[in-house]
């Protein structure tokens, strides 16, 4: 073995240089990407990534949307906070006006105010948890026994929300509540109908 082999290289032919290694080189190919830069590192050309695919890989038979167990904890924490925000609203301006009407000032003027803020924060904030709680849970329930989720879980949960709602109050007052819920079921249910028909999309189920 001569002595210049370790210096020989392996490849037949003169090694590139670096301005030759670094330099784009493009595909023979006939199509539309036929003149597209490939990368010199990882030899592929870059456009195939940006091809429309799912952004998620469901298994066999799985819903592409979440169900309404999945959705009942951010319903619950989502009218809970508007409905801390809106008592919270609610009772900075009776703080002002009851606190003005009595001419109180300093201090008391502003413990009276913290305690409209926070009885009528709360207060509102437990009753839209309360509805939400009761209408996720019914919509959970007939979800589980009819074995599907279409309009027909949200009208009936709407109303049987208003029902519930109002079951103490007496025979009237929980009809009342019962239409009410009703209403605003068919209502939402009317407006996912139009949506779906407009854009031809899937609706999303509350």
């Amino acid at each position: 073995m001569s002595d210049d082999f370790p210096r020989r290289p392996f490849a037949e032919g003169q090694s590139p240089t670096f301005e030759e290694a670094v330099k784009p080189t493009y595909t023979s190919a006939t199509s539309s990407f036929s003149k597209t830069p490939v990368s010199p590192y990882l030899n592929y050309d870059s456009r195939y990534l940006h091809q429309a695919q799912p952004e998620f890989i469901f298994p066999e038979g799985a819903n592409k949307q979440r169900g309404r167990f999945e959705l009942a904890f951010s319903q619950i924490g989502t009218s809970v906070m508007i409905g801390g925000g809106i008592g919270g609203l609610a009772g900075i301006y009776n703080g002002f006006k009851v606190t003005k009407a009595l001419e109180q000032k300093g201090k008391v003027r502003r413990t009276q105010l913290i305690n409209h803020i926070m009885k009528q924060g709360s207060g509102t904030a437990n009753t839209l948890g309360t509805l939400t709680v009761l209408y996720s849970a019914c919509g959970v329930l007939l979800q589980f026994f009819r074995g599907e989720d279409d309009h027909i879980n949200t009208v009936i949960a709407g109303s049987a929300t208003g029902l519930l709602y109002k079951s103490t109050a007496g025979l009237r007052t929980c009809a009342f509540g019962g239409a009410i819920g009703l209403g605003i079921s068919s209502l939402y249910c009317l407006y996912l109908i139009a949506q779906e028909n407009s854009s031809n999309s899937s609706p999303k189920y509350l």
